[in-house]
């Protein structure tokens, strides 16, 4: 239902849950930070503007958009969400989160798997005047923010 993907879709954030990494996928495994039998969340490859690291929380299985995606995934990834959430308060000392979500082109979605975003919010980033602004980050400049985000959820772990 409301599906762009065009034909023979190469999925980028498939090939990121099944582990490959290559030029049709930026997520490296590195970036994954939280993973489960329903859901991954990672640091997203794309740094925007003054808000580099935001955080994707994607589900294992492939659903376009927020259509489509069953109820019970859906309250995983908001339930994943809020404590990631909470993680980037402790971890990044940030004043506030943004969550973002984008179903179809008209709205911004540019990968078409289900991803819910989680943008640090921090004071006069700008976030939404730089959204345009944004460049893929190389990896080892990812790892600054995936690493603390690791070592979060070691010491707490997301129980359901």
């Amino acid at each position: 239902m409301f599906n762009h993907a065009p034909h023979n879709y190469i999925c980028p954030i498939c090939l990121a849950v099944s582990g490959v990494e290559n030029d049709k996928t930026m997520m490296k495994q590195a970036d994954i930070f939280y993973r489960d039998e329903v859901v991954m969340a990672a640091v997203n490859s794309k740094f925007v503007g003054n808000n580099p690291g935001h955080v994707i929380i994607v589900p294992l299985e492939h659903f376009e958009n927020l259509y489509e995606i069953p109820n019970e995934v859906l309250h995983r990834i908001v339930s994943v969400s809020k404590k990631v959430a909470v993680a980037l308060k402790e971890v990044r000392n940030c004043l506030a989160i943004n969550v973002l979500q984008n179903n179809e082109p008209a709205a911004g979605q540019h990968a078409f798997h289900y991803h819910m975003h989680l943008f640090p919010r921090f004071e006069n980033d700008q976030l939404f005047s730089n959204m345009d602004n944004s460049r893929v980050a190389e990896p080892a400049d990812r790892d600054q923010y995936s690493e603390p985000l690791k070592d979060y959820f070691k010491s707490h772990p997301i129980t359901f």
